[in-house]
């Protein structure tokens, strides 16, 4: 039901699937919509297509902030619709930057569209200036004064911290987690340093637990945390992170106020990319950050655990995340929940291989990381796994400390170029050890339900 170029420039966003099962409403009908909701959205009926104008007004409403979770809201095309080329240009046009309509109306050329039809399309929608989808938003003012039952309850939160040669960081995460206004939790530690300092913890007043992990892998610490996990929510935190004092408040609060499964704290970043417009606001989680996140137990004991697979790679925090948004529970992406991450060039992931998903440790290494290709080839169809690769590559050519800046990135398309060869090796190196991952299947192991008297 979404416009077809979607796939061209957000290849494996979340709601390119529909969950199987839930009741929230990620595409609303504008009709329906109260009239304040409505104000929000600027309904545009030039599309020539019928249902072009609803599914554009849907988009908005999701961008925007609007959170429904009753099917009396569900916008539902009476059949699979099919958008003509200008539509879909027009679309395009609206919601991203000018370069993505060359960027499109290129590669729809070399694929061999009617070259004739496609510049047609694009005179069609020449005038169409873009839309910004955060000026205005939906605002949740009562939530500021919202008494929350959950947080009268006092649930017992388990915070969950894997480390790795970090000392001097967790250091700092225990300070703010020791200045918590909420103090009804536990410290679950997963120490996978090769030669801990035990007396480290000695000094340490919180309630906690640390386990000294023989193997490395940020999925098997995540894993043994939770199951040894006393809270029937977990927090999963970072070792490199730093929060302030109402961050736990604040995650159970969301959680509460949106009858939410799942809140996604936003995490900013000290390098990297910018910083996202919609994380000023909250809206529908489009990813899972496991460094920053409070999830309800029910969550993992009805879908399993983290994916095995990813150890020592990347994305086992968004596989898990898509997995939850397909199994039909409930993720809000909560802007008041915020971390600060360090994202220090030691330690961590960092010392197992990789700055990020497409950027690998060395010139021979597989591009992206294999567990990448993985998590796209298992989930989204081959045209969108094919963008993505496109997507993902030419930016990686890029040094991440200047991944912010977007002028550098057509110095990547020339180096891509001239690395052809060598990008070429790299992505069937990956191609061919996501295969073999996808063929030896998941390792998503199931975590047993507590009864209620463990609880």
């Amino acid at each position: 039901m979404l416009f077809d170029f979607l796939k061209y420039v957000q290849p494996t966003w979340y709601f390119n699937l529909t969950p199987a099962k839930g009741k929230a409403v990620y595409w609303v009908d504008y009709h329906k919509l109260p009239p304040e909701e409505k104000r929000l959205i600027d309904f545009d009926e030039n599309f020539s297509t019928s249902d072009a104008p609803q599914l554009d007004a849907a988009y908005q409403a999701l961008h925007k902030g609007i959170i429904k979770d009753d099917a009396q809201f569900v916008f539902e095309a009476p059949v699979r619709t099919c958008f003509d080329i200008a539509d879909n240009y027009r679309f395009i046009k609206k919601y991203y930057r000018a370069f993505w309509t060359y960027y499109i109306f290129c590669r729809r050329i070399l694929s061999f569209h009617n070259p004739i039809k496609e510049i047609q399309a694009l005179q069609q929608v020449k005038h169409v200036r873009k839309v910004n989808l955060h000026d205005r938003v939906k605002r949740y003012d009562q939530y500021e004064n919202f008494a929350s039952p959950l947080l009268a309850e006092v649930p017992f939160i388990s915070v969950i911290v894997p480390t790795l040669n970090r000392y001097p960081y967790l250091k700092d995460v225990f300070v703010d987690l020791a200045r918590q206004d909420y103090t009804h939790f536990e410290v679950i530690v997963i120490d996978q340093t090769d030669e801990p300092d035990r007396a480290f913890y000695d000094q340490l007043k919180l309630q906690k637990t640390v386990v000294f992990q023989e193997g490395k892998g940020q999925w098997l610490s995540r894993n043994e945390a939770v199951r040894i996990a006393g809270g029937d929510f977990l927090l999963f935190y970072d070792d490199d992170s730093r929060v302030e004092p109402d961050w736990i408040t604040q995650h159970i609060k969301g959680l509460d106020f949106f009858g939410a499964d799942i809140t996604a704290g936003v995490s900013f970043s000290k390098t990297g990319g910018e910083i996202p417009k919609d994380y000023s606001y909250f809206r529908w989680a489009s990813q899972f950050d496991s460094g920053n996140a409070l999830v309800k137990r029910e969550v993992f004991e009805s879908i399993g655990l983290f994916d095995r697979q990813f150890d020592k790679m990347r994305m086992g925090d968004g596989e898990f995340g898509l997995r939850a948004y397909l199994f039909g529970f409930k993720s809000i992406s909560h802007p008041y929940a915020s971390r600060l991450h360090l994202k220090v060039d030691s330690g961590g992931l960092r010392q197992m291989g990789s700055w990020d998903a497409f950027r690998s440790a060395n010139l021979f290494a597989p591009k992206p990381i294999p567990s990448v290709l993985y998590l796209y080839r298992k989930y989204f169809p081959a045209s969108n796994v094919k963008n993505a690769l496109i997507l993902g590559v030419f930016p990686s050519l890029i040094p991440y400390k200047f991944k912010r800046n977007k002028v550098l990135y057509p110095v990547g398309i020339l180096m891509a170029i001239v690395m052809l060869p060598v990008l070429s090796i790299q992505v069937f190196k990956s191609w061919k050890r996501a295969g073999a991952m996808l063929q030896e299947g998941d390792k998503i192991e199931v975590l047993k339900q507590r009864n209620l008297t463990q609880r």
